[in-house]
This record gives C-alpha cells, sequence and structure tokens, in this order.
C-alpha cells in the first residue's frame, strides 16, 4: 500500500512539473481550430498573450501546439523576459521544450545597455543567450558594433563574433575576425588579426590578441602588435598604447621603421612620445640606415630620438659600435642630425676603412640627404690613420696629421687629405714579387691620398718640407710608430653581430636595466625641455 502511494505521489509531482512547463495563454480575442490546416493547432488571433517560465509573449496572431509545448507567433511579435530584456520582430516560433525563441523579420532586441537589430534571432534562453547567423547590429552609449554571425550573452553583457566585427565610434574603427565586447564596460578583446583606425590623426594599430577600452583609448596587444603612426612604425611581442596620452611602450623584438629617413631601430624594451616626436630604445638596441644592399648598424645602451621627421636627431650612447661591410667604428656616444646628414663620434672614437683604422679627438661623417649614401669623412685634431702591412704584422703604414677630410664614392673611401704638419711613414713592396723594397718617411704641411679597394693607389704631398727614404735594414727602429700610435685592432667588430660584444664581459642585472631605461628617460625629459626653450625664444624673436 505504501508503495502505491509513493508511485501516485511521484506521478502527481511529475504531472504539476510538467503543467509548470506548459505554455499558458493570458489573453485572446479569439481561440479556435482549423484541423485541416494547422491540425492539433489552437489558433488565437487579437490581442494575443502567452506566458512562459518568467517570460512572456505578445503577438497579433499565434499558433499553440499543447501537444509539442510551441508556440508560432505572427505579427508585431513581443518577447519580454522579466525586466532584463524585451524583443520585437514579425514572426517567431518558440518551443518551450528547449526554451528557444526564433525571431525572423525586423528583429529588434533592447536591454539596459545595448540594442540589438538583426533579421534573424535565436534565444537561448536555458543559457541566456542571443545567437543571428546572418548580419547583426548592436548599439550601446558608445559604440556601434556589426558582424555577420554574433552572440550575445544577457549575464555577461558580453558580446562574441567571429567573422568581419566592426566596432565604429565618432573617434574609431576597430576591426577584427574573433573579438568579445562587453557592452556595460566598453571594453573589446580581439583573439585574431584586428586593426585600430584612429579618424583624426589616421594612426592604425594591428595586432592578433589583447584588448582595447574605447571609453579611454588605451590598448595593449600581446601578439603581432603593430603602431602605424605619420611617419614610423613600430612592431613588437606586446605593445601598450594610450592614445589620448600620445605614449606607447613596447616589448621584445621591437622593430621601428622610419619610413621618411629609411632607418629601421630595433631593441628589447621602447617608449614613444607621440606628441613630443620622441623615443627611446634600451636592451640591445641597434639602429640599420638603409643604404642600398649595404646598410650601416650602429648600436649602444640606449638609442634616443627626438625632433620631427624634418629636424630629426639620433642620439646613440653608451658603449657604441658600428658595422657596415667596408666600414666599420667605436667610440662612446654618437650625435646624428638627419636633417643635414651629419653624424659625429664622441670620446676615443675609431673608424676602419677597410685595411685602416683611423682615429681623432672627434670623428664626423655625413650622408647624402637624398640618396642616404656616405659622403663625407672629417676626423678633427689629433688625426691618425694607421694600416697594418699585411706580409708582416709588425710593421705599419702610417698617416698623421692635425685634421683629416675624406671622400666617400657609392659608399666607399676614395679620398683622404691630411691638413696640417702631415707625417707618412710608409713601407714600399715591390708589386710582383711583393718584397720589402724600401721604408719612406715624409713630412708635408698636407698630403692627400687617393684609395681603391680601401688601399692608397696615389700620394700627393703639398709643401713638402722633408723626407727620406731608408733600405729595410737601416731604418731606425724608434722611428717605426708615430707618437701616439696605439692599435685597436682587437675592439674591431668583424660581423655585424659583434657590435652586441662588450669589450670587457660585464654582468647584467636588472637593476642596470632599469637604471638605463630611467636615465633614457631623464635624457629625453631634458632634451624636450630645451626644443620648448628654443622654440619659446623664436617665437619671441
Amino acid at each position: 500500500m505504501k508503495r502505491i502511494l509513493l508511485f501516485i505521489l511521484i506521478i502527481t509531482s511529475l504531472q504539476i512539473c510538467s503543467q509548470n512547463k506548459r505554455i499558458k495563454i493570458l489573453s485572446s480575442k479569439i481561440s479556435t481550430f482549423d484541423e485541416k490546416r494547422w491540425p492539433g493547432a489552437t489558433i488565437l488571433i487579437g490581442d494575443v498573450k502567452v506566458a512562459h517560465e518568467g517570460a512572456t509573449l505578445d503577438c497579433k496572431r499565434a499558433l499553440l501546439y499543447r501537444e509539442q509545448n510551441i508556440f508560432k507567433a505572427i505579427g508585431e511579435v513581443v518577447i519580454e523576459q522579466g525586466d532584463s530584456i524585451i524583443q520585437y520582430s514579425d514572426f517567431a516560433n518558440y518551443d518551450a521544450n528547449t526554451k528557444i525563441a526564433k525571431s525572423w523579420g525586423n528583429v529588434e532586441v533592447n536591454d539596459k545597455e545595448m540594442k540589438l537589430t538583426t533579421d534573424t534571432l535565436y534565444f537561448d534562453r536555458t543559457e541566456q543567450k542571443l545567437f543571428y547567423p546572418a548580419k547583426g547590429t548592436i548599439r550601446d552609449k558608445k559604440n556601434t558594433l556589426k558582424s555577420i554571425r554574433g552572440t550575445y550573452y544577457l549575464e555577461d553583457k558580453k558580446f562574441t563574433a567571429k567573422t568581419r566585427v566592426n566596432v565604429v565610434n565618432p573617434d574609431n574603427e576597430l576591426n577584427s575576425d574573433h573579438l568579445d565586447y562587453y557592452t556595460n564596460t566598453n571594453l573589446a578583446y580581439v583573439y585574431g588579426p584586428s586593426t585600430i583606425f584612429n579618424f583624426k590623426d589616421s594612426t592604425k594599430v594591428y595586432a592578433e590578441r589583447g584588448f582595447f577600452d574605447t571609453n579611454t583609448d588605451i590598448s595593449y596587444f600581446v601578439k603581432n602588435a603593430k603602431l602605424y603612426l605619420k611617419d614610423r612604425t613600430v612592431a613588437a611581442d606586446s605593445l601598450y598604447y594610450d592614445k589620448r596620452k600620445g605614449f606607447a611602450s613596447a616589448n621584445n623584438k621591437i622593430k621601428v621603421i622610419d619610413t621618411v629617413q629609411k632607418m629601421v631601430i630595433k631593441g628589447n624594451y621602447a617608449e614613444i612620445f607621440e606628441l613630443k616626436d620622441s623615443m627611446f630604445i634600451v636592451k640591445k638596441p641597434v639602429a640599420i640606415s638603409i643604404m642600398e644592399k649595404d646598410s650601416l648598424y650602429i648600436h649602444g645602451d640606449t638609442i634616443l630620438v627626438t625632433g620631427k621627421k624634418d629636424n630629426r636627431i639620433v642620439r646613440t650612447y653608451h658603449h657604441v659600435k658600428i658595422f657596415k661591410s667596408n666600414l666599420q667604428g667605436k667610440c662612446d656616444s654618437i650625435h646624428t642630425n638627419q636633417a643635414i646628414g651629419l653624424t659625429r663620434m664622441f670620446k676615443n672614437p675609431v673608424l676602419w676603412s677597410g685595411k685602416s683604422q683611423i682615429t681623432g679627438d672627434s670623428i664626423q661623417f655625413t650622408t647624402h640627404k637624398e640618396t642616404n649614401k656616405l659622403d663625407s669623412l672629417r676626423v678633427l685634431r689629433n688625426a691618425f690613420v694607421i694600416e697594418n702591412d699585411s706580409l708582416d704584422p709588425k710593421n705599419f703604414n702610417q698617416i698623421k696629421g692635425r685634421d683629416i677630410f675624406g671622400k666617400f664614392e657609392n659608399n666607399d673611401l676614395r679620398v683622404l687629405l691630411v691638413k696640417g704638419n702631415a707625417e707618412s711613414l710608409y713601407y714600399n713592396r715591390n708589386e710582383e714579387t711583393f718584397k720589402l723594397e724600401t721604408i719612406t718617411k715624409e713630412i708635408a704641411s698636407d698630403i692627400e691620398f687617393l684609395l681603391e679597394n680601401n688601399e692608397v693607389i696615389q700620394t700627393k704631398y703639398f709643401k713638402k718640407s722633408e723626407g727620406k727614404t731608408y733600405p729595410p735594414p737601416d731604418f731606425p727602429s724608434d722611428k717605426a710608430k708615430f707618437a701616439g700610435f696605439i692599435w685597436r685592432e682587437d675592439e674591431q667588430p668583424k660581423v655585424m653581430e659583434d657590435i652586441f660584444k662588450r669589450d670587457t664581459p660585464k654582468v647584467k642585472t636588472e637593476t642596470k636595466v632599469n637604471s638605463a631605461v630611467q636615465k633614457a628617460k631623464d635624457q629625453l625629459i631634458k632634451e624636450n625641455k630645451k626644443r620648448e626653450l628654443q622654440q619659446l625664444k623664436e617665437e619671441e624673436e
């Protein structure tokens, strides 16, 4: 008996539960049947309203299939779910078993955060999500979002789309193939190829993973990030960009391309100040000047770039090394004025051209603004050129004077003019047997050398005051090196990778890296202040 009562109680409970899941008719002007046309359907006409588990559906006409628990609505369809959403359409089918509604024809959905319009929409009330399969538009207070397909999660206020997504506001346009957008925060998260375009100044950001705050115009990307500014492009593994402040910072595998000056700067940490037209790069930075097929590489602890494109200054410091196939160098710091194509080397500078080593208190070289080719060389004060005799390493050809001026042709050093108290010492060999025949020491006011393939082929003396040629056995050993002679071959970068080698091992610590960043920032602030003061002076004049 107890078992029978328990069975009846279970059956009754299931029936009550089943009844609770049934669609309820709340109102209708006419209720009728037409078994021929719609077998098993109740036909509802005029001010139709039904309810199901917290949702109501209004329409002009409808078919209710009680057995299947399915409702088909026609004309001015309105679906409401509490105070969370209200939906309008021309037609709708609702399956109470799956709690899925399909609406089509001028579909519009409104909640507190957004308005969605499309032609066809699926509403899954169990998962609390809306899905449109073909073209939809979402509008909130900040943005208008369009895509071919999309899903909107009501509880999270999150929109997800994976096909041709477009987000537009008065300032920016975002295009992506995979995007999550939150209507309550206006944050967009991208997971595929995406582009943000700024309407005001045409700057652009490309990335394949990250987020964009449409309220603040702040973005942060961590995959294949690229920032396209007016005259330079910044690429990095990760990129932070505050558009309104004009500030960006980049990390790892950074590549800055200057499209105007034909220069590329690489490194592993950079900060860009767009409004000040300046930036600095640390952590193995290298500046690459594109010179036809043979580029010039300059490396130092820090590279600092300031000024607009027509008046740009590039500073590299400290432990600077230069590499080009036919020109290498080393110094403590380099200053390049791109407006006039002038590069100056400071503090114990040295250049190597072919077999020649060139030193002086200051070394300067210029590049042609239009062709970007090396144009001229100036070695000021205590100028010294040394060339090792390849057949006898203990012998050195030498040129010494107050200043040296050189001329390049097709990026090769062709002429050297030694000015003031010029001295030369040469080991002369037979052109056929290469046997050492004589050693010549000359003194003149000026000496000019013509070079070919980085070797001296002709010498011209001006106002020669004295000179002497010795047979090799008679040459005094104490005259074999001019005063101030220093052979620095062990410091020369022989291949491009050598520019990153330190002459003395140095332990790198995070503290030292942070210190380099702070020094770069301080230097940048100082340079910007100088520029502002100069502008004020010019305005006053």
